[in-house]
């Protein structure tokens, strides 16, 4: 059976909105410096030569979602997927409290395997961040996944570490409006995660959890303080990985009573 990689190619934060000013003191701003957008609709799918394009990739429906970031000799590639990850999101419209699952992938063209991880993600109302912009934190501190505190939100099981699920529950924001997830992805050393690179969701009964080592899960400690970063290195310097933004959308977020 095809996995979807190859179909497609306590709360310790406000859990409400947070301002660009607040957002840019954790680093994240959301520019397109780092690699070319290519948005793959089938107007479009000819113009990329085979060589740009992961095996089996096939033409979105619609431009929100699926995005294509290339990096180096990395492809990062990330979207709204249908209920069980097989394939794309029939519509952008999810009712408050229903699941929206979203699937970010990498492929390696000569590196070794790499992890795929998530280190922060902000829903906002614009493509691009601003100091005015009003966000929503979904997952900060290098990898925590706030959501999961206080909702049915998770990371799913990986099916290969170059690839990450996330089923994400609805929330009051933006109701209505259109909505963009901006994220940072993360591809790493399988065996150099630590406090500042990791996956980390909420389990009620549990706790924090390591999404890819449950014995390791004390890496998640942090999540209800601070995580702290090693020195800063570039990306043109670092040698364990590297990071791409991201952003997914639009989408709506609609009340189920209207």
């Amino acid at each position: 059976m095809m996995n979807a990689t190859d179909a497609m190619c306590n709360k310790t934060c406000n859990t409400g909105s947070k301002k660009g000013d607040e957002w840019e003191s954790n680093g994240f701003r959301h520019t397109s410096v780092l690699g070319p957008l290519i948005i793959m609709d089938p107007s479009q799918q000819n113009a990329h030569n085979a060589s740009d394009v992961p095996k089996d990739w096939y033409a979105t429906i619609y431009d929100p979602v699926f995005k294509t970031y290339s990096l180096g000799d990395l492809q990062f590639n990330i979207g709204l997927m249908n209920d069980d990850f097989s394939g794309p999101a029939e519509s952008t419209r999810f009712p408050l409290g229903s699941i929206i699952p979203i699937m970010a992938s990498v492929v390696q063209k000569t590196h070794q395997p790499l992890l795929l991880l998530l280190e922060e993600c902000v829903a906002a109302t614009t493509p691009e961040l601003y100091p005015e912009s009003t966000m929503y934190p979904i997952i900060s501190n290098k990898g925590c996944l706030l959501e999961s505190v206080s909702s049915r939100s998770k990371f799913e099981p990986r099916q290969k570490s170059s690839e990450i699920r996330l089923s994400l529950q609805t929330f009051t924001f933006a109701m209505g409006e259109e909505v963009f997830i901006h994220c940072k992805l993360l591809a790493w050393d399988p065996n150099g995660l630590d406090s500042t690179k990791k996956a980390c969701h909420f389990v009620e009964g549990h706790g924090w959890e390591l999404l890819d080592n449950l014995a390791q899960s004390n890496l998640c400690d942090c999540c209800e303080s601070k995580c702290k970063s090693r020195r800063q290195r570039s990306v043109a310097s670092e040698k364990h990985g590297m990071v791409q933004k991201a952003v997914i959308g639009p989408f709506t977020i609609t009340d189920v009573n209207s």
